[in-house]
């Protein structure tokens, strides 16, 4: 029996014509892109072609707004210690969310050490941030707001456009978080106001090791990688050519066939909402009904462990999570649901389930039964659950 993978906010599969165009380019044997001579040349072309498609995708008014980097981490600290560096001199107070990714908490956390000061804001039942309590944060010290764009354990998707609207008017530089949905869901950098988005590759099934950043013209931001000239001098070091020519193709398609994955992603999405209440009882929706990720769903099963769900439906070779792939092995509830109101006991017995282009109906039905019968399993032997029943 084939393995199903409802993993896919953890890791996507490689598209057929974008493993193609990277074995072609290995294959080309290309020379470094920053060379002057006819070899480096051609490659500079290939990276000039890739970044024109990343572009497209998330409609920057110019290639250059693009700074390709290592991954969406790399990305989310480029923007946010970039741009405190570049600020200090204006300001050292900054504004974010309690539900963000490690990757931006930990920069931040960083960025606290060295004297900067930072506002975290509460979200409501939902995991939204209320962007009045952005305006209601910034002081004459702040130099930047960081809020993710999607949450990556609830699916939640943020007003963006409206807390943009607020630091435009205050001059202030705005960061969000998008590695979940650049390639997933309609990322226009016009139209959300953001002056920096960080993403990755491998979200919109491109590459690993590969992330980019889009820097609006005009945006205050050092580079956080010293040496060359590479990446408009926003970034130094050696592009890695061959994963930046799949990321382009990954591009490419994403945008081409968007409004298909996302027909098909919710489909699968309320399939398993409206077949879900058949096969289990006693649970919480985290995701919320609109405004959220089509291809997520975060469950939070009372009375059992998240982590022993996710072992026994793994030995049904269904791979499903609990939490952020970067954030496995803590011990700790998940931030971001304890944020959001959910118990200690509540949050540690979540799966998050995320569906790609490659998943089915049939996968949906699957996941159901094998999630039946994981929870009447654990449940029988669940000290709360027995407690539960005979009160």
């Amino acid at each position: 029996m084939s393995v199903i993978n409802l993993d896919h906010i953890s890791s996507n599969l490689l598209l057929p014509e974008v493993k193609a165009a990277m074995i072609d380019a290995i294959n080309r044997d290309l020379a470094n892109p920053s060379s002057q001579h006819k070899r480096g040349e051609e490659a500079a072309e290939l990276l000039a072609k890739a970044r024109e498609s990343v572009a497209n995708l998330v409609n920057a008014q110019a290639p250059k707004e693009i700074v390709f980097t290592s991954c969406g981490t790399e990305s989310a600290n480029h923007a946010i210690k970039g741009v405190a560096m570049a600020n200090a001199k204006k300001g050292k107070h900054i504004i974010t969310s309690n539900v963000e990714h490690n990757a931006v908490i930990r920069s931040l956390r960083r960025l606290k050490g060295q004297g900067y000061t930072v506002t975290s804001l509460a979200v409501d039942a939902h995991g939204h941030v209320n962007p009045q309590d952005v305006a209601d944060a910034i002081t004459d010290d702040t130099i930047l707001v960081s809020i993710m764009h999607s949450n990556n354990e609830t699916g939640t998707i943020q007003p963006i456009a409206e807390i943009a609207n607020i630091t435009r008017e205050k001059k202030i530089i705005f960061h969000t978080d998008a590695a979940d949905s650049v390639g997933v869901v309609p990322i226009d950098v016009q139209e959300l106001g953001a002056d920096v988005v960080s993403f990755a590759s491998n979200t919109f099934y491109g590459p690993t090791g590969v992330g980019g950043l889009y820097i609006r013209r005009g945006t205050l931001i050092w580079p956080i990688l010293d040496g060359g000239v590479q990446e408009h001098n926003k970034r130094a070091g050696t592009e890695n050519l061959i994963g930046i020519i799949g990321m382009g193709v990954a591009a490419e398609i994403a945008k081409r066939d968007m409004d298909k994955r996302l027909s098909h992603l919710n489909t699968l999405k309320t399939k398993l909402l409206n077949d879900l209440p058949n096969y289990i009882d006693e649970y919480i929706i985290n995701t919320p009904p609109t405004e959220s990720l089509p291809n997520l769903v975060s469950i939070s099963i009372q009375y059992i462990e998240g982590e022993s769900v996710m072992l026994m439906m793994d030995d049904d070779d269904i791979a499903v999570s609990t939490r952020s792939a970067c954030a496995t092995g803590s011990l700790r509830a998940s931030h971001v649901l304890l944020s959001i109101g959910l118990s200690h006991a509540d949050a540690q017995g979540t799966l998050v389930v995320a569906f790609g282009i490659d998943n089915t109906a049939d996968d949906v039905d699957r996941f159901l039964e094998s999630l039946r019968n994981v929870v009447t399993t654990l449940r029988n032997i669940s000290p709360l659950y027995q407690k539960r029943a005979k009160a």
